[in-house]
């Protein structure tokens, strides 16, 4: 049987001709290209996080300019990516003063297409939590 150039593939077969998922070049092609890629992701917020904060100490006068670089940095390096998703990025940085911190989330999305990431980071003075939505478009 000869390999699908036309549709995209659901998990077992192509919608357009009905071709083995596996024998789908347009499939193929497209696996690898446009999901989301949790590691990859984490490497960016990570960088990110390094990059504004690096040994610095809390200082609440500093931390809205730290939330919104480390934001604006990871949306600039997922947008290099050029793949087909509309990115939502959080970040909360909490001085560390023996206080929990507890956080949820709840989501109602398409596991085969979108994907979330969250990084949390600690150090000395403060904990960073930062979380990438990604939803394919």
């Amino acid at each position: 049987q000869a390999p699908c150039l036309v549709g995209r593939v659901a998990p077992s077969r192509c919608a357009a001709c009905s071709v083995k998922g596996d024998l789908c070049l347009w499939y193929m092609d497209d696996e690898g290209e446009n999901e989301f890629v949790s590691e990859q992701v984490n490497e960016i917020v990570k960088t990110a996080i390094t990059k504004t904060l690096g040994t610095a100490q809390y200082n609440k006068d500093r931390v809205n300019a730290w939330c919104s670089q480390i934001i604006d940095d990871c949306l600039k390096e997922l947008a290099k990516l050029q793949k087909p998703f509309k990115y939502v990025v959080t970040c909360v940085i909490m001085q560390k003063n023996g206080s929990p911190m507890h956080t949820g989330l709840a989501l109602f999305w398409d596991t085969k297409t979108d994907g979330v990431s969250c990084v949390q980071t600690g150090m000395d003075t403060m904990d960073c939590i930062t979380t990438v939505f990604a939803c394919m478009i």
